[in-house]
């Protein structure tokens, strides 16, 4: 197997749009979306490239992408930019959802070129399958990249039809939502990066601390009508449930200490 140097800080997002499925009926890749991620922040960087197929595609497959044979027609063909593409995703963790069917259909492409040194880039690449780690965090509930977006609050309201560029960005998103949401530590304001914790050498230098002689925080206590409104409030809860709320069972031990000082 293929060594390879993989940084962990530089991915790459990467969907892939068909003819049809499966791979093993003579199905071939039609578009290739990838963004990079670069310490969990988008670069801007990007690979997307329409393909001629040398076939048509499935009418069905043309339903979901809406990209139509005749568009295709004058694309180039993968051979064209294979070499562009590998570069693009070498030594990348690749981050994919339903992986098992874009890396089949890849591999596929650089077989039929003959270029068996590349028939299968997980001997390039790391592989990241968003679908396994979110049927793992979601266990019996849909785990499409619409259900994610809803889950996690992402913005899919342009994604009316599949496309492989638009559903990269998409599920770029998605996965530093599912992956902490947060893309960076930058306490001092400067634009350096936290990656899951690895720029903790980084981070420590930009940590701000506070002065020793700065001025105390007032604290403001309740008056005596805000404890008295409480008290009624306190009141109706426990009327309302039947039971002594939360915050009097807290203040319970410290109100007997209290009694027990002055008795």
């Amino acid at each position: 197997m293929t060594t390879f140097k993989n940084s962990v800080e530089r991915s790459v997002v990467l969907d892939t749009e068909t003819t049809g499925m499966p791979v093993t009926d003579g199905h071939r890749v039609i578009e290739i979306g990838c963004v990079e991620l670069i310490g969990r922040r988008l670069t801007g960087r990007h690979f997307h490239v329409y393909l001629q197929p040398d076939r048509e595609s499935d009418e069905g497959a043309i339903a979901v992408h809406g990209i139509t044979n005749e568009f295709l027609a004058d694309k180039p063909r993968f051979k064209e930019v294979a070499d562009e593409f590998f570069e693009f995703i070498k030594d990348a963790q690749l981050i994919i959802h339903n992986a098992a069917f874009d890396i089949g259909f890849i591999n596929n492409e650089f077989a039929l070129l003959g270029q068996d040194d590349r028939a299968d880039i997980t001997e390039h690449c790391t592989v990241l399958d968003t679908l396994m780690m979110a049927r793992e965090r979601h266990p019996g509930q849909r785990n499409n990249l619409d259900a994610l977006c809803k889950r996690y609050g992402v913005d899919n309201s342009g994604r009316e039809l599949h496309g492989a560029l638009l559903d990269a960005e998409i599920l770029a998103d998605v996965f530093l939502n599912m992956t902490g949401g947060q893309t960076s530590l930058s306490l001092a304001g400067n634009a350096s990066d936290g990656n899951g914790g690895n720029g903790g050498a980084n981070q420590s230098s930009e940590i701000r601390r506070l002065p020793a002689d700065r001025p105390r925080t007032r604290v403001v206590r309740a008056s005596e009508e805000d404890l008295a409104a409480h008290a009624v409030r306190m009141g109706l809860l426990e009327k309302a449930s039947g039971a002594l709320p939360l915050w009097v069972q807290m203040d319970a031990p410290a109100v007997e200490a209290e009694a027990a000082e002055t008795a």
